[in-house]
């Protein structure tokens, strides 16, 4: 049986993941309590059930403390358990809420919104240390489902290499495992026709293919990876994350991006995205 288990904050977009992974043909449970996963996937189990999918978060926050045990206990008896955790950032979270009008599952604490998120965050903090990490602050639902059936897609048994784009003027990745900074290479930003292209455009592929600098920094920042990646495969690791950063997210880090990603997916289990990219794309 594959499971895999949707946590994090409230307004990160869990229920839209949760409904995605239903659409890809998983059976979806949302808000059981930790404690209760093993004597449902029993029943699941005998029900037929090879794909399940289970939200576990603050409504049951009287059982999160239980939920480390029990992923381990699952994974013991055989079972193929993986973690999704999303988050986003603290003004997107305001934002949405502010939009939906919907009160925060903590609201009956007494907590202004704000209050009721930074609380949530810290009650989760244990739990996003437990899987993959997902920050939705830049994402629009169809990238979000699209995003989560790729990861579910993958092959559990493997670390997952996932590389993102970004642009540092509009925050830096909160699920990030290294960050590279590429804001010192050239940038065809002040080149007239190369302004309005992407990383991903000929043109500006072919700018970057004549620029020294640009294929040393590739070549680093690939043999950093290639000497470390073994050591997170031995920590039983199922993903790591690498964001490359430039000013806007659009030329240098896209291209660059697009380079490790090529070249790592020969040999490894490999996701991209270009969070500027799709955010620009929806708007």
């Amino acid at each position: 049986m594959q499971l895999i288990l949707i946590s994090g904050l409230s307004g990160s977009g869990k229920s839209v993941a949760l409904r995605s992974l239903e659409d890809a043909g998983f059976f979806c449970v949302d808000n059981l309590p930790a404690t209760m996963l093993a004597d449902a996937l029993t029943i699941y189990q005998a029900d037929g059930y090879q794909k399940v999918a289970i939200s576990v978060d603050t409504r049951s926050r009287a059982t999160l403390d239980r939920l480390p045990a029990e992923i381990g206990r699952l994974r013991e008896a055989g079972l193929d358990v993986r973690l999704f955790f999303f988050e986003a950032k603290q003004e997107t979270l305001v934002k949405r809420f502010s939009e939906t009008r919907r009160a925060h599952p903590l609201a009956g604490l007494g907590l202004t919104l704000a209050e009721c998120i930074e609380l949530e965050r810290e009650l989760l903090a244990a739990v996003g240390e437990l899987g993959l990490r997902v920050d939705t602050s830049d994402m629009a639902a169809n990238n979000l489902r699209q995003w989560v059936r790729q990861l579910a897609g993958c092959d559990g048994g493997r670390l997952t290499l996932m590389f993102e784009s970004f642009g540092f003027k509009h925050g830096v990745p909160l699920d990030a495992d290294f960050v590279f900074d590429v804001r010192c290479l050239p940038n065809p930003h002040y080149v007239a026709e190369l302004k309005p292209l992407t990383g991903r455009d000929q043109p500006v592929i072919d700018f970057f293919a004549h620029e020294a600098q640009v294929a040393a920094m590739i070549a680093d920042i690939r043999a950093f990876i290639e000497k470390w990646l073994p050591e997170f495969v031995r920590e039983n690791r199922s993903y790591l994350s690498v964001a490359i950063g430039c000013t806007g997210g659009q030329h240098r880090s896209v291209y660059i991006a697009e380079h490790l990603a090529r070249a790592f997916g020969k040999e490894e289990q490999v996701l991209l995205r270009h969070r500027q990219l799709q955010r620009a794309a929806c708007d």
